[in-house]
């Protein structure tokens, strides 16, 4: 610590009792567990100023060196929600008549997922995260970021988990290749299309695989 580089006062109060935390801790794996993937989405619009805040939570994930190397393109537009469908559905259709190992379409089959993608479309919104490989100075040179990857991952994380605590489901979609929201959106070359988070209002009545999370014991140790 120096003063070129000043520190400040923790922000967050961290003397919660250990029956608090256990509360509190409960609570949030109570509400994340009952999140789940969505493809029908009713249109009812969402305010502005949720997604906003939404995004604000996203933005303030651990990146390294703070470099903050993401960018969030939330899109209401219809049609530009149109061109994105357009574009990602020829990616579809190729990845599901002709890419696709048979085992990887085996394992999607119980998700009822295909080439069609009317969600794009439906739901109001759809935030396409972008990684940024590099910054770019105010001379125009190139400035490094770290862990680029890792840091969007927790954005990623952060933004699902800021949807679901909102009231908002959501879908999170990757179609391969994804250059095409770069020119869809108008985002420069040091940005990366790393997902699509199609998010909103579930239809009435809409129903899920039947599927089943692993158990604790599966996917930790403590050691």
């Amino acid at each position: 610590m120096n003063d070129k580089y000043p520190f400040i006062p923790l922000q967050f109060d961290y003397t919660a009792s250990d029956e608090q935390l256990i509360d509190k801790s409960k609570a949030f794996a109570d509400l994340m567990k009952t999140r789940r993937t969505v493809r029908n989405f009713s249109s009812r619009v969402i305010p502005a100023e949720v997604l906003e805040n939404i995004l604000i939570t996203a933005g303030s994930a651990p990146s390294g060196a703070n470099m903050q190397p993401w960018f969030f393109a939330a899109v209401t537009d219809p049609e530009i929600k149109s061109a994105i469908r357009r574009e990602a559905e020829k990616q579809e259709r190729e990845f599901y008549n002709s890419k696709a190992p048979d085992e990887w379409l085996n394992d999607l089959a119980p998700l009822g997922t295909g080439d069609s993608k009317p969600f794009l479309e439906k739901a109001p919104c759809l935030i396409v995260i972008f990684e940024k490989k590099y910054g770019i100075t105010e001379s125009g040179e190139k400035k490094k970021f770290y862990y680029t990857k890792e840091s969007v991952g927790l954005a990623a994380g952060f933004l699902v988990s800021a949807l679901h605590n909102a009231g908002l489901a959501c879908l999170t979609y990757t179609p391969s290749p994804m250059g095409f929201l770069n020119k869809i959106l108008g985002r420069p070359d040091n940005e990366k299309p790393w997902m699509v988070i199609v998010t909103g209002f579930p239809e009435e009545n809409t129903n899920v695989p039947d599927i089943k999370k692993k158990p604790l014991n599966e996917i930790a140790k403590f050691y």
